[in-house]
Order: structure tokens, then C-alpha cells, then sequence
């Protein structure tokens, strides 16, 4: 790659934010002389570091890409989602995010909420879309990852659920608790049509 080239094939990507690896492996090079590259890159401000070994391209990256970036596996999902969705009313300013730790971060003035599930289920990929660049659950998925980790949760409005598709990604959590509280909230919402 030619001098110029480094930093045009970064802002070239419909990416907005980077790891340091995704980097490293777009330009090919070691990791010693991509982490000089990229101090350089930061320095002059022609990249935006988020935190540690995470990059944008400037301020205005997507928060929600990124917090499918900070720990991987991990997918937008809970109250993120269904707030989006119309099914929860509540709004939430930080960002829910299912990974393979609980954690709450701070970065760049955004609150991101981790929540631990089990790497089967983050694994799978049924109910989890990519939309630009960043891994979300659909409504559905989100809603079973609520009801997974929350014995008790009330949704405000169930009409945008295609239940059918709950019932499809059910089988994924191999819970019977998760069963029958799906079923009952089933027949609870068809009993008020």
C-alpha cells in the first residue's frame, strides 16, 4: 500500500468504527507498524480513537455499531430494541447490548449496558440481523432475550410481535421456564384481542 492509501482505505469502508485488528488486517501489516500508523492517524485527527483499541472515523460514528464492537460476540438487543419496536414505552438513553459479560460502560458520553448470556446463544444467529455494520436482534429475539433474563417483565404493547416467529426462535433457549411464561403471555395477549 502507498503512503496515501492507509488511511483512504479506512474512510473508503461504510464502517464507522474499527478495531485495531479489523485495521490491521486491512492494511496488511504487522501489528507494531499498524499501531504506529494509527497513533500517527489519531494524533493529526484524521482518526477518532472511541477507547482502547477502537477507532472512528470521526465523532459521528454509529453508537450503536460500536457497541456491538466493544465485546464480541455481542448483539443490540433489550430494551434498545423493543423501545424502537413500540413494545416497551419506557425510553432508555444507554444502549442494551447481550455478550459474554455483564458490564456498564462509558464512552464518548454514552452508557452501554452489557448482559451476560449463555455463548450458545450468542453464537446463534437466528432473530439476529446485521444492519449497517452493527448486529441487532429482531423484535422477537429481543423480546425472548428479555424474557430469558428476566423472570417477571412487563411489555407494554405485544401487537408488534409476529408470534410466529417467537415461537421459531423459542427452541433456541432450551428453557422451560421461557416456554411456558411465552405461552401464557400467548394466550393472555389473544384473550384481550
Amino acid at each position: 500500500m502507498n503512503k496515501g492509501q492507509y488511511l483512504s482505505s479506512i474512510l473508503r469502508s461504510d464502517k464507522t468504527v474499527f478495531s485495531f485488528s479489523d485495521i490491521a488486517m486491512i492494511w496488511g501489516e504487522s501489528n507494531l507498524t499498524a499501531r504506529t500508523r494509527l497513533s500517527y492517524y489519531v494524533k493529526t485527527g484524521e482518526l477518532f480513537r472511541v477507547r482502547r483499541g477502537i477507532y472512528a472515523k470521526d465523532k459521528n460514528y454509529s453508537k450503536t455499531e460500536l457497541a456491538s464492537r466493544i465485546f464480541t460476540p455481542a448483539y443490540v438487543s433489550f430494551e434498545t430494541v423493543l423501545g424502537e419496536a413500540g413494545i416497551t414505552f419506557q425510553h432508555y438513553s444507554q444502549i442494551f447490548v447481550a455478550s459474554y459479560l455483564t458490564r456498564e460502560i462509558f464512552c464518548d458520553n454514552q452508557k452501554y449496558s452489557f448482559r451476560k448470556m449463555k455463548k450458545i446463544l450468542l453464537n446463534n444467529a437466528v432473530g439476529v440481523e446485521n444492519e449497517n455494520n452493527c448486529a441487532i436482534a429482531t423484535k422477537e429475539r429481543a423480546f425472548l432475550d428479555v424474557l430469558y433474563i428476566n423472570k417477571d417483565y412487563h411489555f407494554d404493547n405485544l401487537s408488534p410481535l409476529d408470534w410466529d416467529k417467537v415461537f421459531e426462535i423459542l427452541p433456541i433457549y432450551g428453557n422451560k421456564r421461557m416456554n411456558k411464561k411465552v405461552k401464557d403471555i400467548y394466550e393472555s395477549f389473544n384473550s384481550k384481542k
